[in-house]
C-alpha cells in the first residue's frame, strides 16, 4: 500500500462526532500519524478508543493505518473492519481493507470488498485504481481494463490513468496472445499478431515472416494479405505488392484499405523509373 494512499485517507475524517473530551487526542493521533511517529499516533488512537463516546468509525480507521504503516496488517484488517461495521457508507476503511488484503495475498476477499466499494462510489478513483490492481492479481486483464477506461473517463487530463491504461492494454495484449497460443498453437491470428508486434517494434523482417506465415496458415484470412502489401509497397517490391492486394480483394472485395493501397502502388509505380 503507498504511502500517498494512506496519507490522503488518514486526513480526510473529522473529529467532529467524537465527545470534546476526546477530540484533543485524536487529532493528536493525526498529526503524529502524518508526522510518520507511528507510536505516538497509534497510542493517541487508542486513548480515543478505550471510552465507549470514542468507538466511531474513522477512529478505528485511523488506527488501521497505523498498523498498516508497522506493517502489522492483520490487525490493520480488524480495524477496517470494525470501521465499516460501524459506518457502512464510509468509503475510506473499504478501500484500505481492499489494499491490505491484496499485500497478504487474499486476492478473492480483496475483490469482492472493492467491487463493494465501486458500486459504493463508483466517482472514487483510489477504489477503482486498487479494484485494478486485484484485478491484475487475479490474472483478469480485461477487467482491469475497464477500471482504467472508467478512471480516464473521471479524469480525462490525468496522465497517469493515460499510462495505466496503455499498461493495461498491453497486458490484456500479451494474455489474449498467451491464451491463443494454449488454445490453438498453429493459429494464423497468432502469426499475424505477432507481425503486427514485429512491424510496431520496426523489426521489417520478422514481420514479414510472420505474416508469411499467417497466410500459410490460412490463405483465405482477411487482412493478412494487405499487410503483406503494405511491407512490399514500402520495400518497392511493387510485383509482390499487387499480388497481394489482388489476394486481399479477392477475399473481402469491399476493402477500402487494399483499394486505398492500390492507388498509392499505382501512385508509386507511376513515379518509379
Amino acid at each position: 500500500m503507498t504511502a500517498a494512499l494512506l496519507l490522503i485517507l488518514a486526513t480526510a475524517s473529522s473529529s467532529d462526532e467524537l465527545p470534546s473530551e476526546l477530540r484533543a487526542s485524536f487529532e493528536e493521533g493525526v498529526r503524529a500519524l502524518k508526522a510518520e511517529k507511528l507510536a505516538e499516533a497509534e497510542a493517541a488512537f487508542e486513548r480515543v478508543l478505550q471510552h465507549p463516546g470514542g468507538r466511531v468509525a474513522y477512529v478505528h480507521n485511523n488506527l488501521g493505518i497505523v498498523y498498516e504503516r508497522h506493517g502489522q496488517r492483520h490487525k490493520a484488517v480488524e480495524q477496517f473492519r470494525e470501521a465499516i461495521r460501524l459506518d457502512p457508507a464510509y468509503v475510506a476503511p473499504r478501500i484500505l481493507l481492499g489494499a491490505s488484503l491484496l499485500a497478504l495475498g487474499r486476492t478473492r476477499e480483496a475483490t469482492l470488498v472493492l467491487e463493494e466499494t465501486v458500486e459504493l462510489a463508483p466517482r472514487e478513483p483510489l477504489a477503482r485504481q486498487q479494484l485494478a490492481k486485484a484485478y491484475e492479481r487475479a490474472d483478469d486483464p480485461a477487467a482491469a481494463v475497464d477500471q482504467y477506461r472508467a478512471l480516464r473517463e473521471l479524469a480525462p487530463r490525468e496522465p497517469e490513468w493515460a499510462y495505466q491504461l496503455g499498461r493495461a492494454y498491453l497486458r490484456l495484449s500479451e494474455w489474449s496472445l498467451g491464451e491463443l497460443k494454449r488454445v490453438d498453437p498453429r493459429s494464423a491470428r497468432l502469426h499475424q499478431a505477432r507481425g503486427h508486434t514485429y512491424r510496431v517494434q520496426g523489426r521489417t523482417e520478422l514481420a514479414l515472416r510472420a505474416f508469411e506465415r499467417a497466410a500459410q496458415a490460412d490463405p483465405a484470412l482477411p487482412e493478412i494479405h494487405l499487410a503483406l502489401a503494405q511491407i512490399y509497397l514500402e520495400q518497392r517490391r511493387f510485383s509482390d505488392a499487387r499480388r497481394e492486394i489482388d489476394l486481399e480483394l479477392r477475399i473481402v472485395p469491399e476493402s477500402a484499405g487494399a483499394r486505398a493501397l492500390e492507388r498509392q502502388l499505382r501512385a508509386a509505380e507511376s513515379k518509379s523509373p
